[in-house]
């Protein structure tokens, strides 16, 4: 199963809208988002929950009201918690304000997060 285009495209175009410039990146059958180089936001095909999830990185602070919503659930694919990361449910982005919120949470975390160092080509 592929990542889920249209919400690839909701995304885009929102990012457009709001005038922020990104680049997108498939990674392990989904889809990631990158805004100054830095992870921001992605899609991602949770093989347990059946459906394509928004990934968003909205940080730690963020993270302990946002978590409380319905709609959001712990990114943890590899079994373990990744801190200041949420994984939403189609439910909690259907609507084109809801989605905005996500990508809003993103775009205000997104200045204090650290960069990946890149790696050396052996």
């Amino acid at each position: 199963m592929a990542y889920d285009e249209y919400l690839a495209d909701r995304i885009r175009r929102q990012l457009k809208e709001k005038r922020i410039h990104f680049t997108d990146m498939k990674m392990m059958g989904g889809l990631l988002f990158k805004v100054d180089n830095k992870m921001f936001c992605g899609i991602h095909i949770d093989k347990n929950y059946g459906d394509s999830l928004l990934m968003a990185r909205i940080g730690e602070d963020a993270y302990e009201t946002v978590i409380k919503n319905k709609h959001c659930l712990p990114m943890d694919f590899t079994g373990r918690p990744m801190r200041g990361y949420i994984f939403v449910t189609p439910d909690g982005f259907d609507n084109e304000d809801d989605l905005s919120h996500y990508i809003d949470l993103c775009m205000a975390f997104n200045p204090l997060a650290k960069a990946r160092k890149p790696r050396k080509k052996i």
